[in-house]
C-alpha cells in the first residue's frame, strides 16, 4: 500500500481534490451533482444509511437526517464536470480518509450502475494539500468558489475575469458549490458546511463577494 505524502492531523486544514479517470466526466447531469452533494452529507459519519431506501420517499430530505460522530468539518466545496474540490479539517483521527473512502466508494457505485460501466471512476486515490499559510487559505476559498467561471471563460485563471458582472450572475445560478451558502441562500445543502471550524474570513455577504474576487492573487505563489 502506498503511503500518503500528506499525513492528516486534527485541527489542520487541507485541500482535497480528485478528477475522473483519464480526465473523464464524473458528473453528466443534475442528478449526478446532487447525488454527490447528498453523499457528502451522509458520508460524514460512522453511521450507516441506505441511500436507495431513503431516496425512495420523495417527501423525505436526506438533509433531515441527523449525522452523529462526524468525521470532518467542511468549509467549502465545488463540483465541476470532471473533478471536485473540498476544503476540510478532521474532527477525529482518520476522519478525512474514512470520509473520502465512503464518499468515493458510494458515488462510484452509483455512477457505475447508472451508466452501466465497471472499473475505477476516479484518477487514483484522492489528492491532498496541507493549507499552512493564511494567504494560501484565502486564495483557496477564492479559487474553489470561482472555479465554475471556467465553464464560461476557459482562461479566467491565467488572464483574469473579463466580465465580473457576467461571472457573478453565473455563480449565482451554479448550484453545485458552496458559493450560494456564503451568499446567504437558504437551502438544505447549508448543513454540509461547518464554518465554526474555519477562520472567520467573511463577516457578511458583502465581504464575501468583495474578497472572493480580490483574494485570487494572494496565494498564487504557493500553487
Amino acid at each position: 500500500m502506498s503511503i500518503r505524502k500528506v499525513k492528516f492531523v486534527e485541527g489542520e486544514y487541507y485541500h482535497i481534490y480528485n478528477r475522473g479517470n483519464s480526465k473523464q466526466k464524473i458528473f453528466h447531469d443534475e442528478e449526478d451533482y446532487l447525488r454527490f452533494i447528498a453523499l457528502m452529507y451522509i458520508s460524514n459519519t460512522s453511521q450507516k444509511f441506505d441511500f436507495y431506501n431513503l431516496n425512495r420517499n420523495k417527501d423525505f430530505s436526506i438533509y433531515n437526517l441527523e449525522t452523529k460522530d462526524q468525521y470532518v468539518s467542511i468549509g467549502a466545496y465545488c463540483l465541476m464536470p470532471n473533478h471536485f474540490h473540498i476544503l476540510i479539517t478532521e474532527k477525529i483521527e482518520g476522519g478525512i480518509s474514512n470520509f473520502m473512502q465512503k464518499l468515493s466508494t458510494a458515488y462510484a457505485m452509483y455512477y457505475n450502475k447508472k451508466y452501466e460501466r465497471s472499473g475505477s471512476l476516479f484518477e487514483g486515490k484522492f489528492k491532498s494539500k496541507h493549507i499552512d499559510k493564511d494567504n494560501y487559505f484565502k486564495y483557496l476559498f477564492s479559487y474553489v468558489h470561482l472555479n465554475p467561471i471556467k465553464l464560461i471563460q476557459k482562461d479566467w485563471k491565467e488572464k483574469g475575469i473579463k466580465n465580473k458582472k457576467e461571472a457573478i450572475e453565473y455563480l449565482n445560478k451554479y448550484k453545485y458549490s458552496s458559493y450560494l451558502d456564503f451568499t446567504g441562500e437558504v437551502r438544505s445543502q447549508n448543513k454540509i458546511l461547518d464554518l465554526k471550524a474555519f477562520p472567520k474570513y467573511f463577516p457578511n455577504k458583502k465581504s464575501f463577494l468583495k474578497d472572493t474576487f480580490e483574494w485570487l492573487d494572494y496565494g498564487k505563489q504557493f500553487v
